[in-house]
């Protein structure tokens, strides 16, 4: 039989142990702590649609601040604090590091420092996040560049100058033929998706203002296909601004605010 502890065997009644008993549900929880939205100033551009990607992927609240650079509004005082190479996208988001506002102009900067707030689309061990900044900074300084000079001198430039299309035409085929063999023992650029991904994939929409044909790189292909196929690509896409449905390219003051800028 199991040792007596020494004290009294008396059972209390059951009415007073559930007297004793704290009461359950009474005390009051802190209400949850609302977040405010990330202001996105945006254009529908590639360099735009890098980050509603991104926003809509990690299910981030925010709200468009839609920056008309036809009409010169980036070079605002306002903008200017926020981005000070008067270029979109930017951000405000303001519950930043420590809770308090922060901006951050650059694509890549915004999409890595997205990454590191919600731990998505960029990895935190070492040689995976490697693998997305290569592939990352190579499309900020190669396929983006290229790409914009291609489209500008296929469609913008005031006379058509055959060097001009040619080379740059000729560098963004070879930039998609580094892609297609990167893609061709992978799914994504640095193996699974990210923000590497998400950089590339509104240039390569845009393949055929450049002179591309897709079919021509079927890794590629396949690749622009899945990651337009995601839902939140696809709504991040979908986004419309009706003034920049309404832009004519053909305006003198349009084309000299969009390509006669000096720093003076």
């Amino acid at each position: 039989m199991p040792r007596a502890s020494g004290k009294s065997s008396k059972k209390k009644p059951a009415v007073a142990a559930r007297r004793a008993a704290p009461k359950r549900g009474t005390a009051k929880q802190p209400a949850p702590r609302r977040r405010e939205p990330i202001e996105l100033y945006y254009w529908p551009t590639p360099n735009g649609w890098k980050i509603s990607i991104m926003l809509e992927e990690c299910a981030l609240p925010y709200v468009l601040r839609p920056i008309n650079i036809s009409k010169g509004e980036q070079f605002s005082r306002h903008f200017l604090a926020i981005s000070p190479n008067n270029r979109i996208p930017a951000i405000v988001d303001p519950d930043g590091p420590g809770g308090r506002p922060i901006s951050v102009f650059e694509s890549g900067a915004i999409l890595q420092y997205l990454g590191r707030k919600t731990g998505k689309f960029y990895p935190r061990e070492e040689r995976a996040r490697i693998a997305v900044d290569e592939w990352l900074f190579w499309q900020m300084g190669g396929l983006g560049p290229m790409a914009g000079q291609a489209n500008h001198f296929r469609h913008y430039a005031p006379k058509k100058i055959e060097y001009g299309v040619d080379r740059y035409t000729n560098e963004v085929n070879r930039l998609f033929g580094v892609m297609n063999t990167r893609l061709a023992g992978r799914d994504f650029l640095a193996g699974r998706y990210s923000i590497a991904d998400m950089a590339s994939v509104g240039w390569v929409k845009l393949a055929e203002r450049m002179g591309q044909e897709l079919p021509q790189f079927p890794h590629l292909n396949r690749w622009f296909e899945t990651i337009r196929a995601r839902p939140a690509v696809k709504r991040a896409f979908a986004i419309r601004v009706e003034a920049a449905s309404a832009v004519d390219m053909h305006d003198p003051k349009v084309r000299a605010v969009l390509f006669g800028q000096r720093a003076i």
